[in-house]
Protein backbone atom coordinates (compact mmCIF):
# COMPACT_ATOMS: atom_id res chain seq x y z
CA UNK A 1 0.00 0.00 0.00
CA UNK A 2 1.47 3.14 -0.83
CA UNK A 3 2.31 5.77 1.86
CA UNK A 4 0.15 8.72 2.65
CA UNK A 5 1.18 12.23 1.39
CA UNK A 6 0.89 14.42 4.09
CA UNK A 7 -0.04 18.28 3.86
CA UNK A 8 -0.16 21.27 5.57
CA UNK A 9 -2.57 24.19 4.61
CA UNK A 10 -1.56 27.72 5.57
CA UNK A 11 -4.11 30.67 4.59
CA UNK A 12 -5.62 33.62 6.57
CA UNK A 13 -8.98 33.07 5.08
CA UNK A 14 -10.87 29.88 7.20
CA UNK A 15 -13.32 29.06 3.94
CA UNK A 16 -11.16 28.85 1.27
CA UNK A 17 -8.63 26.39 3.51
CA UNK A 18 -12.20 24.09 4.27
CA UNK A 19 -12.47 24.29 0.89
CA UNK A 20 -9.20 23.14 -0.45
CA UNK A 21 -9.43 20.36 2.60
CA UNK A 22 -12.43 19.20 1.34
CA UNK A 23 -11.01 18.66 -2.03
CA UNK A 24 -7.94 17.20 -1.26
CA UNK A 25 -9.37 14.89 1.40
CA UNK A 26 -11.39 13.62 -1.51
CA UNK A 27 -8.34 12.32 -3.27
CA UNK A 28 -6.53 8.84 -2.34
CA UNK A 29 -3.61 9.03 -0.34
CA UNK A 30 -3.52 12.92 0.33
CA UNK A 31 -4.36 13.82 4.25
CA UNK A 32 -4.18 16.94 5.83
CA UNK A 33 -2.46 16.94 8.76
CA UNK A 34 -2.57 20.92 9.66
CA UNK A 35 -3.50 24.02 9.06
CA UNK A 36 -2.91 27.63 9.95
CA UNK A 37 -4.43 30.88 10.00
CA UNK A 38 -0.84 33.16 9.66
CA UNK A 39 2.77 32.80 8.09
CA UNK A 40 4.57 32.66 12.29
CA UNK A 41 1.80 29.12 12.32
CA UNK A 42 2.26 27.78 9.38
CA UNK A 43 6.09 27.24 10.16
CA UNK A 44 5.57 25.91 13.50
CA UNK A 45 2.95 23.36 11.83
CA UNK A 46 5.66 22.78 9.68
CA UNK A 47 8.62 21.77 11.90
CA UNK A 48 6.46 19.98 14.20
CA UNK A 49 4.59 17.71 11.81
CA UNK A 50 7.07 17.35 8.63
CA UNK A 51 4.61 17.42 6.11
CA UNK A 52 5.47 15.74 2.78
CA UNK A 53 4.16 19.19 1.40
CA UNK A 54 2.78 23.05 2.37
CA UNK A 55 0.57 24.86 0.25
CA UNK A 56 1.56 28.72 1.42
CA UNK A 57 -0.49 31.69 0.84
CA UNK A 58 1.58 34.35 0.11
CA UNK A 59 0.02 37.23 1.29
CA UNK A 60 -0.55 36.30 5.59
CA UNK A 61 -0.09 38.09 8.70
CA UNK A 62 3.12 37.53 11.14
CA UNK A 63 4.83 36.34 8.19
CA UNK A 64 4.63 35.95 4.38
CA UNK A 65 4.93 33.03 2.27
CA UNK A 66 7.93 34.24 1.05
CA UNK A 67 9.22 34.44 4.40
CA UNK A 68 8.47 30.96 4.96
CA UNK A 69 10.13 29.16 1.94
CA UNK A 70 12.83 30.98 3.06
CA UNK A 71 13.12 29.85 6.82
CA UNK A 72 12.12 26.45 4.94
CA UNK A 73 14.84 26.73 2.59
CA UNK A 74 17.64 27.53 5.16
CA UNK A 75 16.74 25.46 7.82
CA UNK A 76 17.07 22.54 5.14
CA UNK A 77 13.20 21.42 6.35
CA UNK A 78 12.41 18.35 4.45
CA UNK A 79 9.05 20.10 2.89
CA UNK A 80 8.31 21.05 -0.50
CA UNK A 81 6.31 24.55 -1.12
CA UNK A 82 3.43 25.24 -3.12
CA UNK A 83 2.17 28.86 -3.23
CA UNK A 84 -1.92 29.08 -3.88
CA UNK A 85 -1.79 33.19 -4.76
CA UNK A 86 -4.30 35.50 -6.37
CA UNK A 87 -0.61 37.10 -7.50
CA UNK A 88 -0.70 36.86 -11.43
CA UNK A 89 2.43 39.40 -12.18
CA UNK A 90 6.07 38.11 -13.31
CA UNK A 91 7.82 39.59 -10.17
CA UNK A 92 6.02 37.22 -7.27
CA UNK A 93 6.50 34.26 -9.59
CA UNK A 94 9.81 35.20 -10.09
CA UNK A 95 10.87 35.37 -6.33
CA UNK A 96 9.28 32.36 -5.76
CA UNK A 97 11.13 30.47 -8.00
CA UNK A 98 14.33 32.05 -6.93
CA UNK A 99 13.81 30.78 -3.70
CA UNK A 100 13.54 27.31 -4.92
CA UNK A 101 9.35 27.18 -4.89
CA UNK A 102 8.32 24.30 -7.30
CA UNK A 103 4.63 24.89 -7.28
CA UNK A 104 2.87 28.28 -7.75
CA UNK A 105 -1.02 27.79 -8.59
CA UNK A 106 -3.18 30.50 -9.42
CA UNK A 107 -5.95 30.81 -6.73
CA UNK A 108 -8.82 30.85 -9.56
CA UNK A 109 -7.77 27.25 -11.08
CA UNK A 110 -6.66 25.77 -7.50
CA UNK A 111 -9.27 23.84 -7.34
CA UNK A 112 -9.00 22.11 -10.59
CA UNK A 113 -5.06 22.55 -10.47
CA UNK A 114 -4.01 21.80 -7.19
CA UNK A 115 -3.67 17.72 -6.95
CA UNK A 116 -1.80 17.74 -10.26
CA UNK A 117 0.38 19.75 -8.92
CA UNK A 118 1.25 18.09 -6.16
CA UNK A 119 1.70 15.09 -7.95
CA UNK A 120 4.47 16.93 -10.42
CA UNK A 121 6.00 18.07 -7.16
CA UNK A 122 6.67 15.18 -5.05
CA UNK A 123 7.54 13.46 -8.90
CA UNK A 124 10.41 16.16 -8.70
CA UNK A 125 9.02 18.38 -11.55
CA UNK A 126 7.72 21.92 -11.61
CA UNK A 127 4.14 23.18 -11.40
CA UNK A 128 3.26 27.13 -12.78
CA UNK A 129 -0.63 27.48 -13.79
CA UNK A 130 -0.75 27.78 -16.96
CA UNK A 131 -2.45 31.06 -17.06
CA UNK A 132 1.59 32.29 -16.26
CA UNK A 133 3.07 30.25 -18.85
CA UNK A 134 4.27 33.17 -21.04
CA UNK A 135 6.46 34.27 -17.97
CA UNK A 136 8.13 31.41 -17.72
CA UNK A 137 9.21 31.74 -21.02
CA UNK A 138 10.58 35.26 -20.38
CA UNK A 139 12.54 34.23 -17.54
CA UNK A 140 13.87 31.51 -19.95
CA UNK A 141 14.93 34.26 -22.50
CA UNK A 142 16.83 36.20 -19.76
CA UNK A 143 18.47 33.18 -18.46
CA UNK A 144 20.00 32.61 -22.06
CA UNK A 145 20.75 36.24 -22.59
CA UNK A 146 22.68 36.09 -19.47
CA UNK A 147 24.96 33.33 -20.10
CA UNK A 148 25.69 35.26 -23.58
CA UNK A 149 25.98 38.05 -21.98
CA UNK A 150 28.34 37.48 -18.79
CA UNK A 151 29.96 33.62 -19.37
CA UNK A 152 31.98 34.41 -16.62
CA UNK A 153 29.09 33.37 -14.52
CA UNK A 154 29.85 30.02 -15.48
CA UNK A 155 33.02 30.48 -13.15
CA UNK A 156 31.39 31.17 -10.04
CA UNK A 157 31.62 27.84 -7.42
CA UNK A 158 28.41 26.70 -5.75
CA UNK A 159 29.56 28.78 -2.44
CA UNK A 160 29.61 31.93 -4.73
CA UNK A 161 26.22 31.90 -6.02
CA UNK A 162 24.56 31.49 -3.00
CA UNK A 163 26.75 34.14 -1.66
CA UNK A 164 25.07 36.10 -4.50
CA UNK A 165 22.03 34.70 -4.19
CA UNK A 166 21.65 36.24 -0.63
CA UNK A 167 22.96 39.45 -1.47
CA UNK A 168 20.27 39.74 -3.71
CA UNK A 169 17.80 39.42 -0.93
CA UNK A 170 19.52 42.67 1.00
CA UNK A 171 21.33 40.36 3.32
CA UNK A 172 24.44 41.46 4.46
CA UNK A 173 28.06 39.74 5.61
CA UNK A 174 26.94 39.22 8.98
CA UNK A 175 23.39 37.29 7.77
CA UNK A 176 25.53 35.82 5.40
CA UNK A 177 27.75 33.94 7.56
CA UNK A 178 25.23 33.10 10.10
CA UNK A 179 22.99 31.54 7.03
CA UNK A 180 26.38 29.48 5.62
CA UNK A 181 27.67 28.81 9.08
CA UNK A 182 31.32 30.64 8.26
CA UNK A 183 33.31 33.89 9.65
CA UNK A 184 32.20 37.30 8.68
CA UNK A 185 36.00 37.22 6.60
CA UNK A 186 35.23 34.35 4.36
CA UNK A 187 31.98 35.67 2.82
CA UNK A 188 34.31 38.90 2.27
CA UNK A 189 36.67 36.62 0.55
CA UNK A 190 33.87 35.32 -1.79
CA UNK A 191 32.33 38.37 -2.60
CA UNK A 192 35.99 39.63 -3.49
CA UNK A 193 36.23 36.37 -5.73
CA UNK A 194 33.08 37.13 -7.18
CA UNK A 195 34.06 40.68 -7.89
CA UNK A 196 37.38 39.58 -9.60
CA UNK A 197 35.59 37.28 -11.78
CA UNK A 198 32.73 39.29 -13.05
CA UNK A 199 35.00 41.95 -13.51
CA UNK A 200 33.14 44.09 -11.13
CA UNK A 201 34.20 47.32 -8.65
CA UNK A 202 32.91 47.57 -5.09
CA UNK A 203 30.38 46.48 -3.36
CA UNK A 204 27.59 48.77 -4.35
CA UNK A 205 28.02 47.13 -7.75
CA UNK A 206 27.98 43.77 -6.90
CA UNK A 207 24.54 43.73 -4.80
CA UNK A 208 23.04 45.74 -7.87
CA UNK A 209 24.05 42.73 -10.44
CA UNK A 210 22.76 40.44 -7.84
CA UNK A 211 19.48 41.99 -7.31
CA UNK A 212 19.25 42.34 -11.20
CA UNK A 213 19.77 38.51 -11.55
CA UNK A 214 18.20 37.28 -8.72
CA UNK A 215 15.64 34.85 -10.89
CA UNK A 216 19.12 33.51 -12.57
CA UNK A 217 21.36 32.60 -9.61
CA UNK A 218 19.27 29.56 -8.32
Amino acid sequence: MQAEIRIVIADDHAIFRQGLRHVLEKTPRLKVVAEAGDGEAALKCIRETQPDIALIDIDMPVRDGFSIARSVRDGRLPVEIIFLTMHRDELHLNEALSLGVKGYVVKDGAVVEVVSCIRAVLAGESYISPALSTYLLNRARRATALAHERPSLSLLSPTERRVLSLLSEYRTSKEIAATLGVSVRTVENHRANICNKLNMHGSHALVKFAIQHRSELT
